[in-house]
């Protein structure tokens, strides 16, 4: 039994899922998800719902799936996504230190999460049960650079989507008012 690498997922893995629970579900004293849409919308993430939904899916999923020891490594990519986005929507201008309402936390589950791909799962989990243990310094960083480039993605790709949807929107609005009374569309 690796009880170090157990305590870290249980502990970790089960903090984020309280966290996507209380976007997903108002769980915890947490927002719910109208008040994360909201927050989104105040960060600039569009379409804030969707954005609210998928941080929400994110740290549940991501974190049951680290507390079990299952798919770890796509597990770390999930949460350290979440993590990049909350550094850099709204940590990073604030600084390192935590105590000012910067990033030293984020990033030490960042640390945490690449340590125990690295490290593997442990015993007991889901990963070494099933013999697809993947670990190792690749699939940590795999793991990190699959996160960063999700979260690139979820905050840079998904107003491109929101733009391409208004346009579609609009140039259908506008071919409903060019077809002329009593014609049909």
């Amino acid at each position: 039994m690796n009880a170090g690498r157990l305590i870290a997922r249980l502990t970790i893995g089960g903090l984020f899922v309280g966290h996507g629970t209380q976007k997903l579900f108002g769980w915890f004293d947490g927002p719910g998800p109208e008040g994360t849409a909201e927050m989104m919308e105040n960060l600039g993430l569009r379409p804030p719902r969707e954005q609210a939904l998928a941080a929400g899916i994110t740290e549940t999923a991501g974190g049951a799936m680290l507390a079990l020891g299952a798919l770890t490594p796509l597990a770390g990519a999930l949460l350290s996504g979440t993590m990049f986005t909350a550094i850099r929507k709204v940590h990073l201008p604030k600084g390192l230190w935590n105590t000012g309402g910067g990033y030293e936390f984020n990033l030490v589950l960042v640390a945490a999460v690449a340590a125990l791909i690295d490290g593997g799962p442990g015993r007991p989990s889901v990963d070494h049960a099933l013999g697809i243990d993947r670990t190792g310094s690749g699939w940590a960083l795999a793991a990190l650079a699959a996160g960063a480039a999700g979260s690139a993605f979820a905050t840079g790709a998904a107003p491109l989507v929101e733009q391409a949807q208004q346009s579609q929107s609009q140039q259908e609005g506008s071919a409903a008012d060019q077809v002329p009374a009593g014609a049909t569309a």
